[in-house]
């Protein structure tokens, strides 16, 4: 949800993605044996994310999957069980599908300033940016730099020959406003003001509440997870 509703790019979480896509795997292999049609398309997202497989903790299998896998092998040919575990892959793959596409189309839309923020990152700071996705956000830009250069920049002036996509391409709009819930009490936040007429001030968020703000105040919040995009 984070990821849906934030204007930037969010931090990575390929470890989660890979471990989803390996218990649907599982999960799909566990449906399979028993001969139920399963109509699972697998997407390009899948392909980038497959040969991250060593970051996936192995603490994601569980007694619960084991019970599941169990019950599905004492159900018979047809039976609810095995329909009801079909669509909660169905779900889960969506739910994944969404997320994924949702950060590419973010890396499209903001590619020259991703490519800059992951540039000056500090060692040992989160990257935005998985491998595959970094790879993807380079081609990105090197075919749109080609694509402007054959298709217009060629027939220009040579002093016009030339165009900086990181002035050229909006960067996010980090003053927008967004809706959250609050995850954990949060005192002294700083709210910038508004107008030149008005001062800073300074606000607490309650656990529990919600609110409308700008999204710039509360971007670290929404990084260590202490609030919740609505």
């Amino acid at each position: 949800m984070n990821e849906k509703f934030a204007p930037e790019l969010l931090e990575s979480k390929c470890e989660i993605v890979e471990c989803v896509m390996e218990q649907l795997e599982h999960m799909l292999s566990t449906v399979t044996k028993h001969e139920i049609p399963v109509n699972i398309w697998i997407s390009a997202s899948h392909e980038q994310s497959k040969n991250m497989s060593s970051l996936a903790p192995h603490f994601f299998r569980r007694a619960t999957d084991r019970s599941r896998e169990e019950n599905l092998r004492r159900a018979r040919k047809g039976d609810l069980k095995v329909s009801i575990h079909r669509m909660e892959m169905e779900r889960i793959r969506y739910v994944l599908s969404s997320y994924l596409r949702c950060r590419l189309t973010k890396i499209e839309k903001f590619f020259p300033h991703v490519l800059e923020k992951e540039k000056t990152r500090r060692e040992g700071e989160s990257s935005s940016l998985s491998p595959e996705e970094f790879a993807f956000a380079k081609e990105y830009m090197a075919n749109t730099e080609t694509y402007l250069k054959n298709v217009a920049l060629k027939h220009m002036p040579p002093n016009l020959q030339k165009v900086d996509l990181l002035r050229s391409v909006p960067k996010p709009d980090l003053d927008s406003y967004v809706f959250l819930r609050v995850k954990e009490r949060q005192e002294n936040i700083l709210v910038e003001p508004e107008t030149d007429e008005q001062r800073d001030y300074v606000i607490d968020l309650e656990e529990g509440s919600q609110h409308l703000i700008r999204y710039k105040t509360i971007a670290p919040l929404v990084a260590s997870g202490a609030v919740q995009l609505i």
